[in-house]
């Protein structure tokens, strides 16, 4: 049983909020929030029925309390045919029934409010699923129609019969960007572009029709009380004008990122983010409180990403660059000054973040959970943001021998490749217990988790970790802890200290000295005494290696 320990979903009797909720319930937030990413498919199942929904995310609320996050972002509920489970959006103004329904997400809102949590929604602007109703319309009109087709990318072939694609693009998914449509005359006809899965039609920007509804989407989820967006692909949008052929066609799906300079990062996209940014600034005006937008901007250097977070675009943009950074302390520091120097002049602040839904969890891809447990205690001692994906506090390691009979990510169905397939993180949670499904589905219905759960999960429930002070979730607690009471962090001054080249060491503000130690012998500690707070045993006077620990500041060695 989860109650026990998650809740029934009921928000009865909590403790009020804490100062850190007070603090971050006012206006701007957002600059220093923690906030939680819920994969709602793999989060908790209410039902049974081995898929999780909105209920489930409710009963979650007050594990998320003990936990100290100050928000949650809740990835695509909407109706979809779940090809890239809800990336391809159906209708942006619903709850797939899998999900709930929109009662079920007014209660859950609610809920996370009285808790003094924000909520933020998945938006998918760039493409929309091949079930919805503008695409149906548009196949169904045929080239010469009506408008529909406008609203898309569709273009007529090239070669002698337009059996070739209109240009030489590829899906980041793989294969070719464009699939021809059967006429509703039976003939082959145009093709339409899609720089995801052929299921996932690139909406096209240019045509004002589509401006102008998703203005209206995000007015229909700001009256039910969302806090804000995360923008899907917020680089995409508009294509440059007459589609020439790349002369790296194949960048993006080699990539698995928005590489090709044609397809994404184009001027007028900042328009639109200006608009979002107006309408949210209307929401602000009511009652003071600032409504987020926050956007995936995979772009090549952080100068390029300050261009997207100017005062009258996006508040914020999830900053990639130190994921995707080895394990290494010249590049880490790099990544963190490239940053600090090009970000926070805008105004803005910077977004941190270790492991998503899309990326290989940090346990994996640093090949060490000392290391991944040091790397979040760095995350957390800078300054801006920080967004937790779910299972992050577990400790969780990528699940690297999924069958492919089971695998679902369309990459993997596109290209035949496992190579960069994102199954492995999306391994719905272990709750409690010892054998799947680990307390992830409850409810009348017996049906299993939609993807296996490993039998090594045990190790990590929520439950067990819980229960044990040297765990995954206690380092993050208590750090979340620390950051909500130590006003050095969040917000602040970041002053590096001398130290030697595997060790990164520094002062925020005038109270808290951070370092982490990226080599495998110990080194001097960069302060005296006993630490407030270590991802490892640290004795005083020493930083182990692969070791990150938080003292105060008094004393100073360097």
């Amino acid at each position: 049983m989860i109650d026990a320990y998650v809740g029934d979903g009921s928000v009865q009797n909590e403790p009020g909020p804490s100062e850190r909720s007070q603090r971050t319930a006012r206006q701007r937030w957002w600059r220093t929030a923690v906030i939680y990413e819920v994969y709602v498919r793999s989060f908790l199942d209410s039902t049974g029925d081995g898929i999780g929904d909105l209920a489930g995310v409710r009963a979650g609320l007050p594990y998320l309390k003990r936990l100290g996050v100050d928000g949650i972002w809740l990835n695509p509920f909407y109706p979809s045919p779940q090809y890239d489970h809800g990336y391809d959006v159906a209708d942006y103004c619903d709850v797939d029934p899998v999900y709930g329904d929109l009662a079920e997400f007014g209660r859950l809102v609610d809920d996370a409010h009285r808790l003094g949590f924000k909520v933020l929604i998945d938006m998918v602007p760039n493409h929309c699923s091949s079930k919805h109703p503008w695409f149906l319309q548009a196949l169904a009109e045929g080239p010469d129609g009506g408008p529909a087709r406008s609203r898309f990318h569709f273009a007529e072939g090239r070669g002698e019969r337009g059996e070739l694609p209109p240009n030489n693009w590829y899906s980041m998914f793989g294969g070719p960007a464009w699939t021809r449509v059967t006429e509703p005359d039976g003939t082959p006809g145009q093709w339409y572009l899609h720089l995801f899965g052929p299921e996932q039609p690139d909406l096209n920007w240019r045509n004002p029709e589509v401006g102008g509804y998703f203005e209206q989407v995000l007015r229909f989820w700001l009256e039910r009380g969302v806090d804000g967006f995360r923008i899907d692909v917020a680089t995409g949008l508009f294509k440059h004008p007459g589609l020439p052929d790349s002369p790296d066609p194949a960048a993006d799906a080699r990539a698995r990122d928005t590489v090709n300079p044609l397809a994404w990062n184009q001027p007028e996209t900042h328009g639109v983010w200006r608009t979002w940014r107006a309408i949210c600034e209307e929401y602000t005006a009511r009652d003071g409180i600032d409504r987020l937008l926050v956007g995936e901007v995979s772009v090549r250097t952080p100068a390029e990403q300050a261009a997207y977070v100017r005062p009258d675009e996006l508040h914020q943009a999830f900053f990639f660059h130190m994921l995707t950074a080895p394990w290494d302390a010249a590049t880490f520091r790099r990544v963190i000054q490239d940053a600090l120097r090009d970000i926070a002049d805008t105004g803005s602040t910077i977004t941190w973040v270790l492991n998503n839904h899309d990326q290989v969890r940090s346990v994996t891809r640093y090949a060490a959970a000392a290391r991944a447990r040091a790397a979040a205690l760095l995350m957390l001692s800078l300054p801006g943001a920080a967004y937790l994906y779910q299972g992050e506090e577990l400790g969780l390691p990528e699940v690297v021998d999924l069958p492919d009979e089971v695998l679902t990510d369309p990459i993997f169905h596109r290209s035949g490749s496992r190579v960069g397939i994102r199954d492995g993180c999306r391994v719905p949670l272990p709750w409690s217990g010892h054998l799947s499904p680990f307390g992830f589905t409850s409810g009348d219905g017996v049906g299993t988790p939609w993807l296996p759960q490993p039998a090594w999960f045990a190790a990590h429930t929520t439950e067990r970790l819980m229960a044990d002070p040297e765990s995954f979730w206690h380092l993050y607690h208590d750090a979340l802890e620390l950051r909500a009471n130590l006003p050095s962090l969040g917000t602040g001054t970041l002053r590096w200290l001398e130290s030697p080249p595997q060790v990164l060491a520094f002062v925020r503000g005038d109270g808290l000295v951070c370092a982490v130690n990226f080599g495998d012998a110990p080194c001097p500690a960069p302060a005296p005494g006993t630490p407030l707070l270590a991802s490892g045993p640290c004795p005083p006077g020493t930083l182990p290696g692969s070791t990150a620990a938080w003292w105060a500041a008094d004393g100073l060695t360097g």
